[in-house]
């Protein structure tokens, strides 16, 4: 009944959205507000001489003023791929609860509710209730504390974090404290990370995340077992945000299910060698904060985060079930410069430290990332320039992303870019080496 009532609010909304954008609805309903964004991507796979993507998105949004300055707010998407290699065929969604899941229309083509949310002031409290995004942190390319939301890796890290983040139905209460503000989230929603399946062209192959039987021994996965309760499983969160002598600060907490499933592994040897993989998510503590303060031309910025009782993958399959727990901390230190007029320059340091002296471990104790982000504005802004390069020591791969973007009127814009894979296929990078792509698209707002 309740999947019904949603699919019903999706088409009611396209629908109405669709009236509104050629009826003059703004003269009518003076507290509604329509718009919409129409976008066209197209993608080639350079290496594999291919088309990777060639899609189109209808993203409608309407916000409606109600008395006493509460707000209704609704997001849609309808989103088609001529070439159906993101997702062959219907994707499972059994990460998703039913309650989040898209309406699939035929191998080709999704319809979603996006987001559903309702604002409102209870006395000096700001609540947002529904279907949202809750963005925690500002790293560039990758996250550490922006794990609120689970994130669909249909297009590995490629896509967008405002699009490929997924929203839960949540409840979300802003209260300040003199002159600071605690955030409160309850999210019931059970939805995790949406993993490409084997068969989709960014499918994970990493051993960092894919564990490799022996030779001669088979493979038997289960389904994945998932948290089921509405309350005893709901995620909770907090965040105190503080501004303190030129610092905006935040101190947060969120005990939460990691979003990918621990793969525990059993090996058997009758009557022929076979190993038993059961995905489980399990629960964790996140603690950290966030920093951030301008020095003249500089910015400076990081988040730190400790996480308790995370599982990586063994090497040696029968060693403690296929996997070993520790504590993880990690940390993301970033510099801002801005010094020359229309152009911005950013370097960042991600590192996750394993607690616990793990040598079996298929990762490394002590991982690290750097990132370079470049930017500079042309023609009063209107043509923008970018290359975002991310690389892994560890592994030594990594990724580039240059890009051209040009605004060709306010509401249309044209952009160009490549992503480019490098190094060996066992790192996180290095395993979609054969996936480099050129992609240009264009958007236009209505």
């Amino acid at each position: 009944m309740l999947r019904a009532l949603i699919k019903l609010v999706i088409f009611c909304s396209i629908c109405f959205s669709t009236w509104a954008s050629g009826a003059g609805t703004e003269a009518k309903f003076r507290n509604i507000d329509y718009s919409a964004l129409l976008e066209t991507q197209w993608a080639y796979g350079v290496s594999k001489n291919s088309n990777q993507k060639l899609q189109f998105i209808y993203e409608p949004e309407i916000n409606i003023e109600l008395p006493n300055n509460h707000k209704l707010t609704m997001i849609g998407r309808l989103r088609g791929d001529i070439n159906d290699k993101l997702e062959p065929g219907s994707p499972s969604q059994t990460e998703i609860s039913p309650i989040s899941r898209r309406g699939l229309i035929g191998n080709h083509t999704d319809v979603a509710l996006r987001e559903f949310y309702y604002e409102a002031t209870v006395g000096q409290t700001y609540l947002t209730l529904g279907k949202q995004q809750i963005v925690w942190g500002q790293a560039d390319g990758l996250k550490l504390l922006d794990v609120v939301n689970p994130q669909d890796f249909r297009e590995f890290i490629l896509d967008d974090f405002s699009r490929s983040r997924i929203p839960l139905w949540t409840v979300n209460a802003e209260i300040p404290i003199n002159d600071a503000v605690l955030q409160l989230i309850w999210i019931p929603d059970q939805t995790y990370h949406a993993l490409p399946e084997s068969d989709s062209l960014y499918a994970f192959t990493s051993p960092l995340l894919v564990p490799t039987a022996p030779p001669g021994v088979s493979v038997n996965l289960q389904p994945v077992e998932k948290p089921n309760g509405f309350f005893a499983d709901a995620d909770y969160g907090a965040r105190l945000t503080h501004f303190v002598g030129g610092w905006d600060l935040t101190l947060n907490y969120l005990y939460h299910y990691n979003d990918i499933p621990v793969l525990f592994r059993t090996l058997t040897s009758r009557p022929q060698p076979t190993v038993t993989v059961t995905p489980r998510y399990e629960r964790t503590h996140l603690i950290g904060g966030t920093f951030s303060n301008a020095f003249g031309e500089f910015v400076l910025r990081g988040e730190v985060g400790y996480s308790t009782d995370r599982y990586f993958l063994a090497k040696d399959i029968n060693d403690y079930a296929g996997v070993n727990k520790s504590d993880e901390f990690a940390y993301v230190f970033g510099l801002d410069w801005s010094g020359i007029e229309n152009t911005f320059l950013s370097t960042q340091l991600f590192q996750s430290h394993l607690i616990d002296n793990q040598p079996r471990l298929v990762r490394d104790k002590v991982d690290t990332t750097l990132t370079f982000l470049a930017r500079r504005d042309f023609l009063n802004d209107t043509l923008v320039t970018e290359v975002l390069w991310i690389h892994s020591t560890n592994n030594d791969d990594g990724l580039v992303r240059p890009k051209v973007s040009y605004e060709w009127q306010d509401n249309v814009k044209v952009w160009v870019g490549m992503d480019i894979f490098y190094g060996d296929q066992r790192g996180l990078f290095g395993q979609f080496a054969r996936n480099d792509r050129l992609v240009i698209g264009i958007e236009w707002g209505i």
